[in-house]
């Protein structure tokens, strides 16, 4: 039988289609104490990002392609968000700068993807098969507000359980996170057994330290440090650290938490450093950067033991680099890790 050039054609277009589609999709899985892609390990060498511009309250992308460029610069591989990202342009812009996400969803967010109303499902089977998420997170620092739950946390860690359930029943590519404040306890751990990997905010001044051993002895699944890090502000002068803007204290911190968590990469999978940029809606007028603010179990930020919200970035609001970027840069793109 005669086969024309045409089918020929076609036939080598949907053979290079299929192929194509194959490689651009990416199983997340994990296997013991590991996060895999592609049965590959993944180490996490992230960010926490929530660019919102001066003067403005609400998350803006606008400075997308710039900031990808900086994390690239970085050696920045994965990026933690706060709320779903609905924007296929801007999650392909991620994947193309070769960026996988941390994609979170909070518990009552106006029926705008949240766990309450259970529209987060509707987020999670409209982008499941986008290579850029790595995983769903659910809520963040949660324990600290049984208030949000009748004043009973467990409340919370039953709908943080039926979501992941729900998460698994739709996706089985992508584990299922949330981002606890602190170790959890007991009682997070058993009413949580869906959730896959631990994501952990730890503020122990500039040593995480036990966080690893602890967690290896009540648990065998995958952790990693959602947030941590310090700001670029002294509340007051201590530990040599002049009071005021300090770009070096920031540096200093972020090196020893940096080298601690990729000296224990057998038990930690990583880290989403807080943050990209800094935040000036957080304390104060969003037209200006302003010391203070509140953070909770936050007495473990260093060198002062004060959260100073709005100055937190590796990068200042205009994108200029502050002296940790430099230390962030060389411990990311030095490591043979992804």
């Amino acid at each position: 039988m005669k086969i024309s050039k045409e089918i020929v054609f076609i036939i080598v277009m949907l053979i290079f289609v299929s192929c194509n589609s194959e490689v651009q999709f990416n199983k997340v899985s994990v296997n013991e104490r590991q996060i895999l892609v592609n049965n590959i390990p993944y180490f996490i060498k992230g960010i926490c990002y929530h660019p919102v511009p001066k003067g403005k309250k609400e998350r803006n992308f606008e400075t997308l392609d710039q900031d990808l460029a900086l994390m690239k610069e970085a050696g920045i591989n994965t990026i933690r968000v706060y709320a779903p990202i609905d924007d296929i342009n801007i999650l392909d812009n991620i994947h193309q700068a070769n960026i996988k996400i941390i994609i979170g969803f909070g518990y009552d967010q106006g029926g705008f993807f949240d766990i309450k109303s259970g529209t987060f499902i509707d987020y999670v089977n409209k982008y499941k098969t986008h290579p850029a998420i790595l995983l769903w997170e659910l809520g963040n620092e949660y324990n600290y507000h049984p208030e949000w739950f009748e004043g009973n946390i467990t409340n919370w860690y039953k709908a943080m359980n039926n979501a992941a359930g729900m998460i698994h029943d739709n996706d089985t590519n992508h584990p299922v996170t949330t981002a606890h404040g602190e170790l959890p306890d007991a009682l997070a751990l058993n009413t949580s057994p869906n959730i896959d990997v631990w994501g952990m905010n730890v503020y122990r001044w500039d040593n995480p330290g036990d966080i690893y051993n602890q967690w290896s002895t009540v648990s065998k699944k995958p952790m990693y440090l959602s947030e941590a890090g310090g700001d670029s502000y002294m509340t007051i002068a201590k530990d040599g650290y002049k009071q005021g803007i300090n770009e070096k204290a920031q540096a200093d911190a972020n090196a020893n938490i940096l080298k601690n968590i990729f000296n224990n990469t057998n038990i930690c999978s990583g880290v989403t450093l807080f943050s990209f940029t800094d935040g000036w809606w957080k304390a104060g007028n969003p037209s200006h950067q302003d010391p203070g603010g509140w953070a909770p179990n936050s007495s473990g930020v260093p060198y002062d033991g004060s959260p100073n919200e709005e100055y937190w970035g590796i990068v200042d609001i205009d994108r200029n680099k502050k002296e940790t970027f430099a230390v962030v840069k060389t411990i990311y793109t030095n490591t043979k890790k992804n």
